[in-house]
């Protein structure tokens, strides 16, 4: 199936089905690793919200949420700097922390955040994305614990991802022809 956003052409990648599956995986995986724990989970807008809600239906421990928005890309191009657009909502020192992505890809965004995070000193951060194209990353992670997809490095929209601010709507994730 072909789709046209913004004068771009993608192509199906992963169907919604397959998503699904792996975030009941990921969910039971954090249940049984946090069950003595009441994490925080920090979503990392906008691209997570899909991801991050259909995650949050699968965690039965006690947990808390909260979100956090950043920037680094316009169009398919990823600018470089960060902009911390929205803060945290409640303080984390001593907290377990599990960050939640959409994706990580050069993992500049995940290193900003990361560093801003360790700050704080939480107890720990733990990192869970849906998508990781660990061909394209620039920084090594020891806490990127929980992994939907690894995928190729190619520019994908849907299921939350979005190209010049359309597609997050589509529960399908696409890839660009």
């Amino acid at each position: 199936m072909k789709l046209n956003i913004d004068k771009k052409e993608f192509t199906l990648a992963i169907e919604h089905d397959q998503v699904k599956k792996r975030i009941r995986l990921i969910g039971t995986q954090i249940n049984l690793s946090y069950e003595k724990q009441v994490p925080l989970f920090i979503g990392v807008l906008n691209g997570c919200f899909m991801f991050m809600a259909d995650l949050m239906k699968e965690i039965d421990i006690a947990a808390e949420v909260c979100f956090i928005k950043l920037s680094s890309y316009k169009g398919t191009e990823q600018r470089g700097d960060m902009q911390e657009l929205i803060g945290l909502c409640v303080d984390i020192k001593d907290r377990d922390i599990i960050v939640v992505e959409d994706i990580i890809d050069t993992g500049d965004t995940l290193r900003f955040l990361l560093d801003k995070l360790n700050e704080m000193q939480p107890a720990s951060v733990a990192v869970c994305t849906l998508l990781l194209k660990p061909g394209k990353l620039k920084h090594s992670f020891s806490n990127i614990a929980y992994v939907g997809f690894e995928i190729p490095d190619e520019f994908v929209v849907g299921y939350g991802m979005d190209f010049n601010g359309l597609g997050r709507n589509l529960k399908d994730i696409y890839k660009a022809c």
